[in-house]
């Protein structure tokens, strides 16, 4: 008998890409299983989820606020929605096994799925788990984690160590490097920096390397991808017109980041757990600048989980403007350094992570 399963959440990249992952998984696992995404609409994953192939069903849910407004009766009008809505999907689709990767969807979909006896698998990425699988702990069968000490928040008995899945496209990418210096146009002989901030872009970082131009103008045998994110690729562009820095690389998007991870040195980041993982499995020394507008700040937590090891150096988020440029600048001249924090690194790298969850729904189901 085929696999049926519903995956459910999303609203960043870093629950998306996880819950793609896995999907694609169980379909290796199984051919014929049939997999049914549900998402918050108007979210990433309404886009993403079906340019990989994936049905996905929209639920009106949004995120509740930490304060009571006026808006607060609408987000309580659209959750009602939503666990309307989830009823008919189970009801419909009847699937074997629901499974949560976080997000606001997968609250009333699993909530759903428990209350008609459909076991639950819960997928957390970070260090710190978001309220949503907080809230559905008690319900799961399984709760698949990254970190280790995470029994500080659910029952061990239910806790699964798999580490997050990750884009598959992104391991074993040494052959790649003389293609990616040719894509990005570098001089394979000079150390390359790689700025990256999501797809959105993080402000932080963007000030940060317009604060520290003249450093980065000297340092003329370092090469710098400089990825500002859509949000703020226009604003950037005025911003350093006429700057004429030609070791500096601006990009609004990185659309090879195996590309990127065949030629980077040392890599700038905010600390998401997905991008954290594809951190560890590729080996690269890392500068970490937790952002501290996602919720419990559970950025500075997944940051802190490697610095504490020296497998990443932590820069905060307060002191990136002034600091983290010259850092990361003379970080990548030091060798020994990188050398160490890439073998720290790598420790920390969790292997076939969708396959592991694939296999424990399969479990799961019989």
């Amino acid at each position: 008998m085929s696999i049926k399963a519903v995956i459910s959440g999303g609203g960043t990249g870093g629950h998306i890409y996880p819950a793609i992952a896995i999907a694609n998984a169980i379909k290796e696992l199984d051919s014929k299983a049939e997999i049914l995404f549900v998402g918050a609409e108007g979210k990433m994953e309404m886009e993403k989820v079906p340019e990989a192939g994936y049905k996905i069903i929209g639920l009106p849910v949004r995120g509740l606020q930490r304060k009571f407004s006026l808006s607060t009766i609408g987000t309580i009008f659209r959750l009602l929605r939503s666990i309307y809505k989830s009823r008919k999907i189970i009801k419909s689709f009847k699937p074997d096994i629901a499974i949560g990767v976080g997000g606001y969807a997968s609250g009333p979909l699993c909530f759903v799925a428990s209350r008609k006896g459909v076991p639950i698998l819960l997928q957390e990425q970070n260090s710190y788990p978001g309220i949503t699988n907080k809230l559905l702990a008690s319900k799961a069968s399984k709760i698949c984690v990254a970190y280790d000490d995470m029994d500080r928040f659910f029952d061990k008995s239910k806790l699964v160590l798999t580490g997050n899945p990750v884009r598959q496209d992104i391991i074993n990418v040494d052959s790649l490097k003389d293609q990616a210096y040719k894509f990005y146009g570098l001089d394979s002989s000079k150390k390359v920096i790689v700025i990256v901030g999501g797809s959105l872009g993080a402000r932080t970082l963007n000030e940060s390397v317009l604060n520290s131009l003249d450093e980065i103008k000297d340092n003329k045998d370092i090469q710098i991808i400089w990825q500002t994110g859509s949000y703020y690729a226009k604003e950037m562009e005025e911003r350093i017109k006429g700057a004429s820095i030609e070791n500096l690389y601006k990009y609004t998007f990185l659309k090879r980041m195996d590309y990127i991870y065949a030629i980077a040195d040392l890599i700038i980041s905010r600390a998401g757990a997905c991008t954290i993982s594809e951190l560890c499995l590729t080996a690269k020394p890392t500068i970490l600048v937790p952002s501290p507008n996602v919720a419990e700040d559970h950025q500075t937590k997944n940051a802190m989980a490697l610095s504490s090891k020296n497998a990443a150096v932590l820069v905060r988020d307060k002191d990136a403007v002034e600091s983290l440029l010259p850092t990361a600048l003379s970080l990548v001249n030091n060798s020994k350094e990188l050398d160490l924090l890439s073998t720290n690194i790598e420790k920390m790298a969790f292997r076939d992570s969708a396959r592991k969850i694939a296999n424990l729904i399969k479990e799961t189901v019989k």
